[in-house]
Formats: C-alpha cells, sequence, structure tokens
C-alpha cells in the first residue's frame, strides 16, 4: 500500500487550500483513512477520518465547520478541504490508512503518505 500526499502550500489567514491523498495497492472500499497534523516538538494530531465502508466521518473540535474530509472512488483518493485557515493550522499534514477502532490515535494505523508542508501566514 502506497499513499502519496499533496496539495499543501503556503496560504494567508482566511484562506483555503485542499490536501490529496492517493492510494495505491488497496480496495478502496475498506479501511478507515484520516488526515493528521503534527508540529515540530509536538506529537502527530488527528484531523479528520472517513470510514471507507459507510462514509462516516469524524473531524477534531479545533476543525469542525472548517475542514471536510472527501473521497473519490474512481481516483483512490482522499482530500481534506481546508477553509478559513489559522495560522495555528501550520503543520505537516500527513495522511494515514488502516484498521482501527480508534481513529484519533495515531498508532492505530497501518501506512502513512510522506507529508505535506501547509503554512499559513498572518
Amino acid at each position: 500500500v502506497q499513499l502519496q500526499a499533496s496539495g499543501g502550500g503556503l496560504v494567508q489567514a482566511g484562506g483555503s487550500l485542499r490536501l490529496s491523498c492517493a492510494a495505491s495497492g488497496v480496495t478502496f472500499r475498506s479501511y478507515i483513512m484520516a488526515w493528521f497534523r503534527q508540529v515540530p516538538g509536538k506529537e502527530r494530531e488527528f484531523v479528520a477520518s472517513l470510514t471507507l465502508g459507510n462514509d462516516d466521518t469524524d473531524y477534531a473540535d479545533f476543525v469542525k465547520g472548517r475542514f471536510t474530509i472527501s473521497r473519490d472512488n474512481v481516483e483512490n483518493t482522499v482530500y481534506l478541504q481546508m477553509n478559513s485557515l489559522k495560522v495555528e493550522d501550520t503543520a505537516v499534514y500527513y495522511c494515514a490508512a488502516g484498521w482501527t477502532v480508534t481513529p484519533h490515535d495515531a498508532t492505530g494505523y497501518t501506512w502513512w503518505g510522506q507529508g505535506t508542508q501547509v503554512t499559513v501566514s498572518s
């Protein structure tokens, strides 16, 4: 299984970005797909997840109403639409896949993308 994350960049506060996570080598109708983020010196933190079997989504409180996780079954891709970005959203964003009963816990995921940098300026 390979995950390829892309879409990061530099944006001003209040702006938007869309991250993509292209999955290969996986049946794109199983697993939980998720986005995490990490800043230097801190642990990787949960951002959002999507259960491919039933389209259930879950979000960290600090992104609710601003970020949306979605998928494209044809492209085997999961997206993270990020709106109303804040300076504190600056981080490296990682996509992950796996079977887990604790989607907020990074240790439950088996496969990880390489990370994409998101920088929000004031």
